[in-house]
């Protein structure tokens, strides 16, 4: 989707989605599996008897081969799921392949016919979605078969999910989690030390030298997630600059990074690795043992990241951290969206491989994990919801950082916005680079613009890869 009332759709589906959560009770574990049998003819695709419990035709006593990202909500969660779909289909077997290389270990399996039959595509190694999406099935089915509870999939999501996953009309991918972008910090650290979170980059530069004074660092990173800081900085450009920024780096413009509000929020971030306020040595510092030292350690105060970050890092986070986040800053106190705007999508994009062994098998799998019990389990457990209405608690299972969620929505109201080019044409591997090397204070904001400019100029420019227009 990319007209503009697609995109007030889908601020409307953030605005309400987390709002309507946090207030909707727990509601339990419910009954795995509804009706029974059907005379409907046998699915050829499926090679089952399509009935109310198996809409795909998925054949029996089959194997589901499922490849999941690894990442800070695990893969567990897709276990759970696949327990649940085997004991509605006795004999079968799911088979679920964690991995951090989606791009690396799948676009080979891609090319030689064999993909698995359903996919997330997620992670820093992710795959473009322009590289694969005539080989990808359309998921609308997905959405209007029903829930392990009887439900209408679709009746049972909140508005507008389809939008982040929808390219040239196709719903290529179904987004699972829904995420909220944010900057994190220790509640409990700035009440002891009386400190604010920032609002402006000046105010962060303020806070670098509180936190410096303490010994501290104002940021660190991992080699793997440098471009956490380009979210940040993309999200706080947006803010200041308004919809142009967006626009020009989603339809890849030869100076998309060169805006003006873009230059202001770099300028910004390079003062402060100037300053040394951001911990050295991250390039050679795996992601989540960099991370650790900020909510174990306490080596620095902030940290950008989506809202997987609680559950990525529950085993290693100080007691009594009071995780919270508050949204990106902006340059001035006369940005062009208001302070408390918010970059917020759904993410974890799950994908099924037309070319897959278990096409059926892949949609009946994704379809259990749209059920009210696997969804439940998910917000539980990594305390963060998913698309599926009606199961997060007010008081978010006690996390701070979910309950926070939910006010930073609230806050936001209609002023929430998403991008997609970087998914869209899988830029992140190569911006890693150039992101490395400038938060480690080896290259300059001019190099950092020339570098990600580049990247952008190289896939505007590749004749082989499908661009889509946003508008």
């Amino acid at each position: 989707m990319t007209t503009e009332k697609k995109a007030v759709d889908r601020r409307s589906f953030v605005k309400g989605a987390l709002a309507t959560a946090a207030v909707l009770p727990f509601s339990g574990v419910l009954a795995a599996c509804a009706g029974g049998g059907s005379d409907t003819p046998s699915n050829t695709k499926g090679g089952g008897k399509v009935s109310s419990t198996n809409p795909f035709g998925m054949a029996d006593k089959s194997s589901v081969d499922a490849v999941i990202f690894d990442g800070g909500y695990g893969t567990d969660y897709v276990s759970f799921a696949a327990t649940l779909m085997q004991k509605n289909h006795a004999g079968s077997t799911v088979k679920v392949s964690p991995t951090t290389k989606i791009a690396t270990e799948l676009q080979p399996r891609f090319v030689g016919g064999t993909p698995p039959d359903l996919i997330d595509n997620s992670g820093a190694d992710a795959i473009g979605f322009s590289t694969i999406l005539d080989q990808i099935e359309d998921l609308k089915d997905v959405l209007d078969a029903n829930n392990l509870e009887g439900q209408k999939i679709r009746d049972t999501l909140f508005g507008g999910v389809e939008e982040p996953g929808t390219y040239d009309g196709k719903l290529a991918a179904l987004n699972y989690v829904l995420t909220v972008y944010a900057v994190w910090y220790s509640a409990s650290l700035f009440e002891q030390n009386g400190w604010t979170p920032p609002k402006t980059w000046d105010e962060a530069m303020a806070l670098g030298a509180k936190a410096k004074a303490k010994d501290k660092y104002l940021f660190l990173w991992g080699k793997e997630a440098a471009t956490y800081y380009q979210t940040l900085a993309i999200g706080s450009a947006i803010k200041e600059g308004g919809d142009e920024v967006r626009l020009s780096l989603e339809n890849l413009e030869a100076d998309s990074w060169s805006k003006p509000a873009m230059q202001d929020v770099l300028k910004g971030m390079g003062e402060i690795v100037k300053a040394g306020y951001m911990k050295p040595g991250g390039a050679g510092t795996q992601f989540t043992a960099a991370q650790a030292q900020w909510s174990n350690n306490q080596d620095a105060l902030l940290y950008p990241s989506g809202s997987w970050i609680e559950n990525e890092m529950k085993d290693t986070t100080k007691a009594d951290f009071k995780m919270t986040g508050f949204p990106e800053m902006t340059v001035t106190g006369s940005s062009s969206m208001p302070y408390a705007a918010l970059h917020s999508a759904s993410g974890e994009p799950f994908v099924i491989p037309t070319k897959g062994k278990n096409v059926a098998g892949g949609k009946e799998l994704l379809r259990t994990m749209l059920s009210k019990e696997a969804a439940t389990n998910f917000a539980k457990t990594k305390l963060a919801p998913t698309i599926v209405k009606g199961t997060v608690p007010a008081d978010g299972f006690g996390s701070t950082a979910l309950v926070s969620q939910n006010d930073l929505l609230s806050a936001a109201g209609s002023d929430v916005f998403t991008w997609k080019f970087v998914d869209l044409y899988g830029m992140n591997t190569d911006q890693l680079v150039i992101w490395n090397s400038f938060l480690a204070g080896k290259a300059d904001v001019a190099a950092l613009t020339k570098g990600l400019q580049e990247i952008t100029d190289k896939v505007r420019e590749d004749d082989s890869i499908k661009k889509i227009q946003v508008t």
